[in-house]
Order: structure tokens, then sequence, then C-alpha cells
């Protein structure tokens, strides 16, 4: 069995989101699958990545991640900010 490396509990949730990566770019539509204190599960049907990019959950309310895994459309983040 493999062992949970979380350092918080995760929430399941199906909630829009959008990922910005930058200058010069536009914010793309993902769903956030599942999170937690430090960080996220998506589903994203767009092939790019960046290693870091903002998850916009609100308006008034962004954090700032760091790719960890991916498989598919499929990725998990860390928040860093």
């Amino acid at each position: 069995m493999l062992a949970n490396r979380r350092k918080s509990e995760r929430r399941l949730c199906r909630r829009l989101a959008k990922i910005y990566w930058g200058t010069g770019t536009l914010p793309r539509d993902c769903t956030i699958t599942d999170i937690s204190d430090g960080g996220v599960k998506v589903v994203a049907e767009f092939v790019e990545i960046p290693p870091e990019f903002t998850i916009i959950f609100a308006p008034d309310h962004q954090r700032k991640c760091r790719l960890r895994w991916r498989i598919g459309c499929e990725f998990g983040a860390e928040f860093i900010d």
C-alpha cells in the first residue's frame, strides 16, 4: 500500500477556476477536483502547463502554484504563496 505523503487532509470538490501563467496570456478554464491546505488536484483540457502559475478561484482569491505531477489532463500542484 502506498503511503500518503500529504501534509494536510484533502477535501473533494468540483469547483470551476482559471489558470493564469503570466503577462501576455489569457486565463484558461479548469476544474479543481480536490483541495488541501497545501495544494490542489486539477483537470484541464489544455496541453501546456508551466512549472509555476496562478490559480484564480475568484476575482479576489488567487494562489500561486508549482506543478508537482501530471497524468493526461489531470495534474497536482502545491501552493507556494
